[in-house]
């Protein structure tokens, strides 16, 4: 267990590409899974990993985000020391308010890094969806007595998404990163960050007060890029799957992975549990004219019609006659009588009339935001 660590967790991304997903909630905030938040999956691996004092970077759109995590109590962070901390941006001599960068935006929650006893900080986004230990992860960096530890994966995909933070590492044959591409065109490399790092707080102090100094205000482009000779950077590799949130079409193509048994087995293992908010939700109830396959279910959900090969969360009404294919369905949404549903995304809360019928594609996926009527 990781005892000298605290976490720090950037949620202000933003992503254009996530289109009405992301029209009310940060990115940290979007559904995933059936019952899931995307912020759940590495707060989760923080707190499997012993780490006992967590901040959020908050920065737009966050509210969706603060009712969700509340207090910290499903992740055993409702405590008298350390715990969950919210971070909103305020007004202050030195914080805008408004962030121009990662740089700024970490740098605005100073005082919390201060005032944290612990040596060492485990730096992260909140747009990746993993289920990783980072206990191997920090005896690394221990062991390697490297400066920054920078999570990788390897992503065969070498025609990155456009406007999709991509941050490519190129490493030697004992694992430290000797060269990195942001956003390349055609990056040489396979390994891709996960955003997930570790580096002495003392470090990081250091590294922000001479980026913001300098004028520079993103930690990929301005300090990672530019220190990666000075500095001693390591990489660890993950083996597992690795969901991004960066488009509706990668969106829609992670959550169906789920479907695949192998998928939910490593991103749900149980020896590293993943917490999210509980709701006391009765069993879902299916009727004898329910023909569901393949499918992920929810509690709470009424199912009267057919679902095959979907994601339906908490509270999903299915009216007799309608038939949902190769979609997700969010809470609450209800799918009336006759209603054909193929390749479709519904934000929590629709409502789809009796005979409708939507059908998206694979690359094209329909989304219907929020609290709509169609």
């Amino acid at each position: 267990m990781i005892d000298n660590a605290f976490g720090l967790i950037y949620t202000g991304e933003q992503s254009g590409r996530l289109k009405d997903l992301t029209l009310s909630r940060s990115v940290a905030a979007v559904p995933f899974g059936g019952r899931y938040r995307a912020i759940d999956f590495i707060l989760s691996d923080m707190v499997n990993a012993g780490i006992t004092s967590v901040g959020l970077i908050t920065e737009k759109n966050y509210s969706s985000l603060m009712d969700h995590l509340g207090a910290g109590k499903e992740w055993d962070l409702h405590r008298k020391r350390d715990g969950l901390f919210l971070l909103p941006p305020f007004l202050t001599n030195e914080n805008a308010g408004v962030f121009r960068g990662t740089v700024d935006a970490i740098r605005s929650v100073s005082d919390f890094i201060r005032r944290t006893p612990n040596e060492y900080v485990i730096l992260a986004g909140s747009r990746a969806i993993l289920n990783v230990d980072l206990v191997p992860m920090m005896e690394q960096h221990l062991s390697t007595g490297a400066d920054i530890t920078i999570l990788y994966a390897e992503d065969g995909t070498l025609q990155p998404e456009e406007h999709s933070p991509d941050l490519r590492l190129i490493l030697d044959e004992t694992g430290r990163v000797t060269e990195m591409e942001l956003d390349a065109y055609r990056p040489r490399s396979v390994n891709r960050s996960c955003d997930v790092m570790i580096m002495t707080k003392a470090l990081l102090e250091y590294l922000l007060e001479e980026a913001y100094t300098h004028g520079e205000y993103d930690f990929h482009r301005d300090v990672l890029l530019k220190k990666c000779q000075t500095l001693m950077i390591m990489g660890h590799k993950y083996e597992g799957f690795v969901a991004r949130l960066e488009s509706v079409e990668g969106y829609f193509a992670n959550s169906m992975a789920l479907l695949n048994p192998d998928v939910r087995k490593d991103l749900f293992d149980p020896r590293h549990p993943i917490y999210t908010k509980v709701k006391d939700e009765v069993a879902a109830r299916y009727s004898v004219s329910a023909v569901v396959k393949n499918s992920l279910v929810a509690d709470g959900c009424v199912i009267e019609g057919d679902v095959e090969n979907s994601i339906l969360f908490r509270g999903v009404t299915v009216k007799p006659g309608a038939h949902i294919i190769n979609s997700i369905v969010m809470q609450g949404a209800e799918v009336g009588e006759n209603v054909l549903l193929d390749h479709v995304i519904l934000d929590k809360g629709v409502k789809i009339l009796p005979g409708r019928t939507l059908q998206g594609y694979d690359s094209f996926p329909i989304v219907i935001r929020k609290n709509q009527t169609v």
